[in-house]
C-alpha cells in the first residue's frame, strides 16, 4: 500500500504545536496541520506489510492501508468515502483518539509507525472544506420509531445508522446541547465544538430530532419511551466517580476532575453555568490525582486559567521510556508518555500514593503525600506534603449513574454496575430496550463509543426489520 518503498525513504512527520507559552494563553486548538503534500508523503508509508496489525487496535475497523493509498494517489475524495464506510465520526477520533492503530503498525517495530491519526484528521477536514460530506437522506421510511438516549459518540452514531436505514429516531439529551463528554468533558484545545455542531446538522438533515433539557429518568420515565417508541437505545455515560477513599475530601478546593472540566466548557460555549460557584486555578497551586487524559485535561485547563504551579499525582511506577516490541507488540505498551497538557509545564510524580488532603479551617492547603513500593503499597519515613490550594481528583469512573432512570426501571446491571448487555445484540434485561457505549460498557474511549453504537444499531435494525443492511 501507498509507496512500496516509501517507509525506507520517507521520515515520520507529525503535525506541530504552537509554542507552549502561546497555547497556554487561550482555549482553542494549537495543532498546526500538515499541508496536503506533507501528508500524501505520510500516507506513502504505509507498506505492504502482508497482514495490516493496524487493524487489530483499530475499534472501529478502519480500512487504514486502503485509504492511506488512496490519499497517496491523490483521491481525497474517494478516501473520505472509504473513511466514513466505518467511522461516523473521523474528525472527532482524528483529534482525541489515542490512535492504538499506531501502536499496532508494523514500522511501530521501528520506533516509526505510520501517521495514521494525523492522516484521518486530514482526510476528515478535507472532505468537509470540499463540501463531500452530505446528509445521506434514507429514499424511504420504515414506519419504524427509535429513540435514543444520551447524545454522545454512541448515541450519536447509532442515530445517524439508523436514520439512514429509514427509522424515525428521537435523541433525548439531559443537557442543552449534543455530544455528551465530546462537547462537556473534553476540553476545546484538545477539540473545539465546531465539529460537533455541523455534525448534529446533518444527522438532523438525515431527519433525525434532537430534544434537549430531557432528564430520562427526572424529567421523564424510560417507560414512556419504551410505550411511545419501537425500540430504546441506552447510550448515555459513565459518569459515577470512582470514591479514593481518600481523607479530607470534604475540604473546600477539592473536587472530581469532571465537575470542573464541564464547568469550564460550558464557560467556553457561552453557556450559563447556572449559579454554580466558579472553580478557578487563577493563582493557585493545584494538585492532580490520577494519570490519565482527564488528569491531563485537568492539568491542561489549570494552566490556562492561570495557575501558579500544577503537580500531578500518579501512584504508577514510572515507565520506561519504551517497550519491549518483542513482548507487546502489537498491543496497546505501558511506556512513558508526555502529553501537550504535561508538556506545558506539569510537575509530575510518580510512585506517589496520595494519603491525604490537609487544611486549616475547613480548607485545602496541601496533599500529603508517600512513595509506593512495585505493589503500591506506601513506603514509611517516605510521607512529603505538596502544597495545593486546589485538588482535582481524576482517577475513572466506576459506572453510570444508578438513581433514577436505571434503578426506576429495575434494568439488569453487570457485576461492575454497567448495564448488563453484550455485545452480540446488545440487548438489555428489558424487553426494547438495547445498550450501548459507556453505559454498557464503562469508561473508554470516543472509538469504542462508535463501534458500540453502530453495532447496536445494528441489532435494533434487525430486531424490528427481521433484517438488515448495516454493516457490523
Amino acid at each position: 500500500m501507498g509507496k512500496v518503498t516509501g517507509f525506507l525513504e520517507i521520515d515520520r512527520q507529525e503535525p506541530k504545536y504552537q509554542p507552549a507559552s502561546d497555547r497556554v494563553r487561550h482555549f482553542k486548538e494549537f495543532t498546526i496541520p500538515l499541508s496536503d503534500i506533507d501528508v500524501e508523503k505520510q500516507a506513502a508509508r504505509c507498506m505492504d506489510c502482508g497482514i495490516p496489525y493496524c487493524h487489530t487496535g483499530c475499534p472501529v475497523n478502519n480500512q487504514i492501508p486502503d485509504w492511506n493509498d488512496l490519499v497517496y494517489n491523490e483521491d481525497w475524495e474517494e478516501a473520505a468515502r472509504n473513511l466514513h464506510s466505518t467511522n461516523n465520526f473521523p474528525e472527532f477520533t482524528g483529534r482525541v483518539c489515542p490512535a492504538p492503530c499506531e501502536e499496532a503498525c508494523t514500522l511501530n517495530l521501528e520506533d516509526s509507525s505510520v501517521a495514521i491519526k494525523t492522516v484521518e484528521q486530514a482526510i476528515a477536514d478535507k472532505a468537509w472544506a470540499n463540501g463531500w460530506i452530505k446528509p445521506e437522506v434514507a429514499a424511504e421510511k420504515t414506519g419504524k420509531k427509535v429513540a435514543i438516549v444520551g447524545s454522545g459518540p454512541a448515541g450519536l452514531a447509532a442515530a445517524q445508522q439508523l436514520a439512514r436505514v429509514g427509522h424515525e429516531v428521537h435523541v433525548y439529551e439531559r443537557e442543552p446541547k449534543a455530544g455528551g463528554l465530546l462537547r462537556y468533558g473534553i476540553p476545546d484545545f484538545k477539540m473545539e465544538k465546531h465539529p460537533i455542531d455541523r455534525r448534529v446538522a446533518q444527522i438532523e438533515a438525515e431527519g433525525v430530532t434532537f430534544h434537549y433539557g430531557v432528564n430520562v429518568g427526572v424529567t421523564t420515565s424510560l417507560q414512556s419511551l419504551i410505550d411511545s417508541h419501537d425500540a430504546v437505545l441506552l447510550a448515555g455515560g459513565s459518569e459515577h466517580p470512582r470514591d479514593p477513599g481518600i481523607p479530607g475530601m470534604e475540604l473546600a478546593g477539592v473536587h472530581y476532575a469532571m465537575p470542573y472540566l464541564v464547568q469550564q466548557n460550558r464557560i467556553v460555549g457561552d453557556e450559563n453555568i447556572n449559579g454554580e460557584v466558579r472553580i478557578s486555578a487563577e493563582a493557585k497551586h493545584v494538585v492532580v490525582v490520577g494519570g490519565g487524559d482527564t488528569a491531563s485535561d485537568c492539568v491542561g485547563t489549570a494552566f490556562r486559567q492561570g495557575a501558579i504551579q500544577v503537580s500531578q499525582l500518579d501512584i504508577r511506577q514510572r515507565p520506561p521510556e519504551r517497550e519491549d516490541k518483542l513482548m507487546v507488540w502489537p498491543y496497546w505498551p505501558t511506556k512513558m508518555r508526555t502529553s501537550s497538557s504535561q508538556a506545558e509545564g506539569a510537575d509530575r510524580q510518580f510512585a506517589a500514593a496520595t494519603l491525604e488532603f490537609v487544611g486549616e479551617n475547613g480548607h485545602l492547603t496541601g496533599v500529603k503525600c508517600a512513595r509506593v513500593d512495585e505493589k503500591r503499597r506506601p513506603l514509611a519515613g517516605t510521607e512529603f506534603i505538596i502544597k495545593a490550594d486546589l485538588v482535582f481528583v481524576a482517577i475513572g469512573f466506576a459506572h453510570p449513574m444508578h438513581d433514577g432512570m436505571l434503578t426506576d426501571a429495575g434494568i439488569a446491571l453487570d457485576k461492575r454496575g454497567n448495564v448488563k448487555a453484550s455485545t452480540d445484540d446488545y440487548k438489555t434485561s428489558l424487553d426494547k430496550v438495547w445498550s450501548a457505549g459507556d453505559m454498557r460498557h464503562g469508561q473508554s474511549l470516543v472509538v469504542w463509543a462508535i463501534r458500540e453504537g453502530r453495532q447496536a444499531a445494528r441489532s435494533i435494525d434487525e430486531a424490528l426489520m427481521g433484517a438488515t443492511t448495516l454493516p457490523r
